[in-house]
């Protein structure tokens, strides 16, 4: 069970990125061109060891606007502009499938939003179909859908699980009436135990559920109502979000006013509160936000030092090749990341056009391929080895990253890393902490170039 100092929260909450990319996406830049991705998609064709498929589709439809959110999402009702979205889907598979080797097959599958179960159950089946006849998948492939309770029927379901899917992630943010008023998301207890009971009666493999802390009127006692209630649910994975409040990107976010939300001591209370109350009960805490049981592949692969970091938060699946499809969507290859149209008319002019609809992208230099690998090894295995880092690129780390190596001397005296000449080791407070450590290797903020405006760390 984890014992949380408040007094460190405090002092090392800040703004930074997620890293879920390195460099993140704010370094992507519209020089980047097709001619850059396809180049890159034969260059792993062609690799004799070429990597399996990670595959995304992103449904950016809601039925009704939850204010706290922060993804890139469209309000409507309107079946015909639904249906037209999943048919462009289907040319964008097309496109991709004419470059992408056959015999590369899929080892993961995920379905984002937005809210994809917004589609009805003939939507979802004609969807999965004509992916599940363009790719075949590993035995062990990993098939993934967000839910939302909210107008969830069983048939949505049996349309998911008849389709290959196996695992469920779903929104709960809090139980509390008040709150959810607030946020514009009634959401009550009986219709989210109604849809794990489903996905449990139809055999899928593992059940993720998404709590917020930082929402307008929570307190520590009211969340910990919610975290009771969860534990005895019992899911298979958590992710605790810290409420992302970035009202100069979402414009709906300003209905959320300063005075309601919890503050930052507050806040803190919360996160201490829920982090015991769910190591206490037997969850493993992976990193960052991400709970797991004992036995689930999250903890697996952080203790087997195979845990992985992509668009999608922690993943089991490291060799595979993101390719992402939808707007807005971002895809991940050894060398390249490239975004998606955010509009959906650029991204259907794109695709009339016979196009992958690219909006801008970026080429790894030989320092972000560096960087990379030490970011990823700090947030997915929470140890790193300069030796390793060293051999494989031919650098002295104490050199190359004095800069780092120069704050995280106040992290060690405070308790959250342990270094000496071989070795950064992130304690247990540490990982909670782990964006803020990982920004001591972030090229772009030792450069201060990067003039983003992110999210607090914590």
């Amino acid at each position: 069970m984890y014992t949380i100092d408040l007094d460190k929260l405090k002092k090392y909450d800040k703004p930074g990125p997620r890293y879920t990319s390195y460099p993140t996406a704010p370094q992507f830049h519209e020089k980047f061109t097709r001619d850059d991705l396809t180049n890159e998609i034969k260059r792993t064709n062609e690799n004799g060891n070429s990597a399996d498929l990670s595959l995304y589709f992103h449904l950016p439809y809601c039925d009704t606007l939850c204010y706290f959110c922060g993804c890139n999402m469209i309000i409507t009702r309107n079946r015909g502009r639904i249906g037209g979205y999943t048919e462009y889907l289907k040319r964008e598979i097309d496109l991709y499938r004419k470059l992408i080797n056959r015999d590369r097959k899929v080892e993961q599958l995920h379905w984002g939003g937005g809210t994809p179960t917004h589609l009805n159950p003939g939507e979802i089946t004609g969807l999965i179909s004509y992916i599940n006849r363009n790719f075949e998948y590993t035995p062990d492939a990993e098939i993934g859908c967000e839910i939302d309770p909210r107008g969830l029927t069983k048939e949505h379901l049996e349309a998911l699980r008849n389709g290959g899917f196996n695992r469920i992630s779903m929104g709960v943010q809090d139980f509390n009436d008040k709150v959810q008023i607030a946020i514009n998301r009634i959401q009550p207890e009986d219709i989210t135990r109604q849809a794990c009971d489903w996905t449990k009666e139809l055999g899928f493999l593992s059940m993720n559920i998404d709590l917020i802390y930082g929402l307008p009127f929570q307190t520590p006692e009211s969340f910990e109502e919610t975290v009771d209630t969860i534990i005895d649910i019992s899911p298979d994975r958590l992710a605790v979000f810290n409420y992302a409040h970035v009202p100069w990107l979402k414009k709906h976010q300003n209905i959320l006013t300063d005075k309601d939300l919890p503050k930052p001591e507050e806040k803190f209370e919360i996160l201490k509160m829920t982090i015991e109350k769910l190591t206490g009960a037997g969850y493993v805490f992976i990193g960052m936000d991400h709970f797991a049981k004992p036995e689930d592949e999250l903890t697996v692969a952080l203790r087997e030092k195979k845990l992985y970091r992509n668009f999608q938060g922690y993943s089991t699946h490291s060799g595979a090749d993101l390719y992402a499809m939808g707007i807005t969507s971002i895809s991940q290859l050894p060398m390249v990341y490239s975004q998606n149209h955010k509009e959906e008319k650029a991204y259907y002019d794109s695709i009339d056009s016979g196009l992958i609809p690219i909006a801008r992208g970026y080429t790894m230099n030989e320092d972000d391929i560096i960087r990379r690998k030490v970011v990823m090894n700090l947030m997915c295995h929470f140890v790193l080895e300069f030796q390793q880092i060293e051999d494989e690129f031919g650098i002295h780390f104490d050199e190359y990253f004095a800069w780092g190596l120069e704050n995280l001397k106040e992290f060690a005296d405070d308790g959250l890393v342990t270094m000496d000449d071989n070795r950064i080791v992130v304690t247990e407070l540490g990982r909670l902490m782990i964006r803020t450590i990982a920004m001591n290797f972030d090229g772009y903020i030792e450069r201060q170039v990067d003039k983003t405006k992110y999210s607090r760390t914590v």
